[in-house]
């Protein structure tokens, strides 16, 4: 009796005590925290061993930030001494750092052509707080600047500190919106006080303790930790401990109906849920891990640590949900307590004969919408599931809409960006690119020629040589390093363009020169995550396949399922592409987009597959498959409903970053799980499953056992397989 009471209380104290630990490092996980693009790139990336050569050639890690002063009417002679003055104020904001010893801490001003813009270079300290250094040149020049002139902080400092500021809000606001509307949704379908809070607390308690083995991981540089990462485990711990919740809960409360103790209610919800939760959360763990074998740096950190965050959301619902249901028992379903509802000794059939003569086998005790799904899937399965999959097939068409290769640097932010109206400020005055060249990296005996085919190079501008303040080349270990001025914008297709046509002019003239720079990293990033989208998503389809043929014990049902959220996966990614081309207006997608839609999508929505089919199959060892399919789509329906809601609920709180690649990710993993939980789930794989029959379960034995034909008109209970 004592054990009873002690142990709900003992498991809720250790995880109160993990949660402790975890909650307090939630807010300091930008501390550990990176979204260098450049960080992401593997070793062997061009960009990558450019970028660690061209280390040599500087003397110090300072950022350089592109400062532009745009007047609205041209710029005489006699008023570049005020913009002077501008400069020197500049000069004087704390955190700068002059280029070389004796350089002014800003450079400029320096006029455009059109003399209606000045340009200023600065570079901020690495030891420097960045963004406050930025809002600080940002104050300067809207206190100095002449009357009519406007003032922007661009280039690497200002794009950082405005994406930094951007994903200000991923820690409390992203989870007060994501956790809000979890609630809303658990008080509408549950119309419980105390059940919604049981719920929240268990994912609240599983992110707060996997918080903590991430940000001692990162601390320890074992996994790089970036924003979307970061805002990407909130949501999916929030998301899938809520969805594994709610499947417990829902046995829980169908067992409370048949047994007066809540323990023995809490044995056969257990027992019933267990297995799906495990395979469920196994199936998303291993999906994830998949992206380990991706070589950008930001993909395969994101695998451990999203999987570290469903290990411990399987853990909080196995472990601290069933104790605080044992302690609420009853009450937790306040004000709706379930009762007691004796199963009768007499079967339907007996006590009704008229009425199991006109049932439909496996819906007698059916209620409600889900009634009547199943009794229209019984009479028209193969129309349903054909309708279902052409509807679908229509939804991947607009796969040719989509635009994945990658989109500029200045529209990965959609809040305002004075970083972005500076980028474009400067387009309109200079060569694009001036704040951010390509940099060659070339071996000295190839100096001459290098530098002719970079100057040479339609849309370069001008093609420098590093020097030393005697005028000769600095060389460093037998290299020598060459600028060239991009004439668009470092991050647009034309600039990415150039620096393709440049790699493949200097394959010949010199095969050991290097392309590096912004544009050369934004190239290299959108080409490792094209080759990771064909190379991963084999790999995760083949792991998951052998998960359900293990926990279906089957081949054929396993395979269809796969089948069926590939084919949900594309419809969502086509309807996706509709959407940010022709209603959002988006400039295209992030390379990355594709892939990680598809280990969420794929993954998640194989979760409801397999919380629908576990129960079919149980159902089915009992009435017969047919029959088993009908109760077993009745008896989840509302449940899994219930939690493909919410985890898209959760998802679609991601939008609320205004980070391209997180509000993209949030439409595509939203409407796709909705799309699998109402149309894939709901009447395309129990269609499709009643119209094949027991083969479905083929090579079990389950698929060889006796049932009639499909029952058509007037009913009978087929005898159970």
């Amino acid at each position: 009796m004592w054990l009873r009471i002690l142990l709900p209380l003992v498991v809720v104290l250790i995880w109160l005590i993990a949660a402790g630990f975890g909650g307090p490092t939630f807010g300091k996980l930008d501390t550990v925290s990176s979204n260098d693009q450049a960080s992401f790139l593997p070793a062997s990336a061009e960009s990558t061993e450019a970028g660690e050569l061209q280390e040599q050639f500087r003397k110090s890690d300072a950022v350089p930030a592109v400062i532009v002063a745009e007047s609205d009417g041209e710029i005489t002679p006699q008023e570049l001494p005020s913009y002077e003055e501008v400069a020197r104020a500049l000069g004087d904001v704390e955190g700068l750092e002059p280029p070389a010893a004796g350089a002014p801490a800003v450079a400029g001003p320096i006029p455009s052509d059109d003399r209606r813009a000045v340009q200023y270079i600065a570079f901020v300290a690495s030891d420097a707080e960045l963004g406050e250094v930025v809002a600080e040149l940002r104050s300067v020049l809207t206190e100095q600047l002449p009357d009519g002139a406007v003032g922007y902080v661009t280039g690497p400092a200002g794009f950082t500190a405005d994406l930094v500021s951007a994903f200000g809000g991923i820690d409390g606001i992203l989870l007060g919106v994501a956790l809000g509307a979890v609630f809303l949704i658990l008080l509408a379908v549950y119309r419980s006080v105390v059940l919604p809070f049981l719920v929240l607390l268990t994912s609240v308690f599983a992110l707060a303790t996997s918080i903590l083995l991430v940000f001692a991981f990162a601390s320890w540089d074992w996994i790089q930790l970036s924003g979307q990462s970061q805002g990407i485990l909130s949501i999916l711990v929030i998301g899938a401990a809520t969805d594994y919740a709610l499947l417990l809960v829902a046995r829980f409360r169908e067992a409370l109906g048949e047994h007066e103790s809540k323990w023995e209610a809490m044995k056969v919800a257990y027992r019933g849920s267990v297995e799906p939760i495990a395979a469920s959360g196994a199936t998303v763990i291993l999906g994830l891990l998949c992206l380990l074998f991706s070589d950008l740096n930001s993909n395969r950190s994101l695998g451990p640590i999203a999987a570290i965050g469903i290990v411990f959301s399987l853990a909080a619902a196995l472990t601290l949900l069933p104790a605080l249901l044992l302690i609420f028992g009853r009450g937790a379903f306040w004000p709706l307590r379930p009762k007691v509802h004796p199963v009768p000794a007499t079967s339907v059939a007996e006590s009704a004969p008229s009425a199991a003569v006109t049932a439909v086998p496996g819906t007698e005790q059916l209620r409600g919408l889900w009634k009547r799904i199943a009794v229209l899937i019984s009479r028209r399965p193969r129309v349903l599931w054909i309708a279902s999959v052409l509807v679908l097939a229509a939804g991947t068409l607009g796969l040719t809409q989509l635009q994945a290769s990658g989109v500029p640097q200045s529209a990965l932010i959609l809040a305002p960006s004075n970083a972005v109206d500076g980028q474009d400020a400067l387009a309109r005055h200079f060569d694009a690119g001036a704040g951010s060249p390509v940099a060659v990296v070339a071996p000295k005996a190839d100096r001459e020629a290098v530098l002719g085919i970079v100057g040479a190079e339609p849309g370069i501008s001008e093609a420098t040589l590093t020097t030393d303040p005697a005028g000769g080349a600095v060389v460093e270990q037998g290299r020598v390093l060459i600028s060239g001025t991009l004439e668009y914008q470092a991050d647009s297709d034309r600039a990415e363009d150039v620096v393709r046509s440049l790699r493949t002019a200097l394959d010949d003239a010199s095969p050991d020169a290097l392309v590096g720079g912004v544009t050369a990293v934004a190239v290299d990033t959108n080409d490792t995550a094209l080759a990771d989208l064909g190379k991963i998503i084999p790999i995760v389809l083949a792991v998951i396949l052998v998960v359900l043929m293990l926990l279906l014990r089957a081949v054929v049902a396993p395979v269809l399922l796969i089948l069926s959220v590939v084919l949900s996966y594309g419809t969502a990614l086509g309807a996706s592409a509709l959407v940010f081309n022709n209603l959002l207006g988006f400039e295209g997608a992030d390379a990355s987009v594709p892939l990680f839609g598809f280990v969420f999508l794929v993954a998640l929505g194989v979760d409801y597959n397999i919380f629908l089919m576990t129960r079919v199959r149980e159902e089915s060892l009992r009435i017969g498959t047919r029959p088993g399919i009908l109760r077993g789509l009745g008896v989840t329906g509302g449940v899994i409903t219930s939690a493909g809601v919410v985890l898209a609920a959760t998802f679609a709180a991601l939008g609320i970053i205004p980070i391209l690649f997180l509000a993209q990710i949030a439409f595509i993993v939203a409407f796709g799980v909705l799309l699998d939980t109402v149309l894939v789930r709901s009447l395309l794989i129990p269609a499709l499953a009643y119209d094949i029959g027991p083969a479905i379960w083929w090579p079990s034995k389950l698929a060889r056992g006796s049932e009639s034909s499909r029952p058509s008109g007037r009913h009978r209970a087929p005898p159970a397989d």
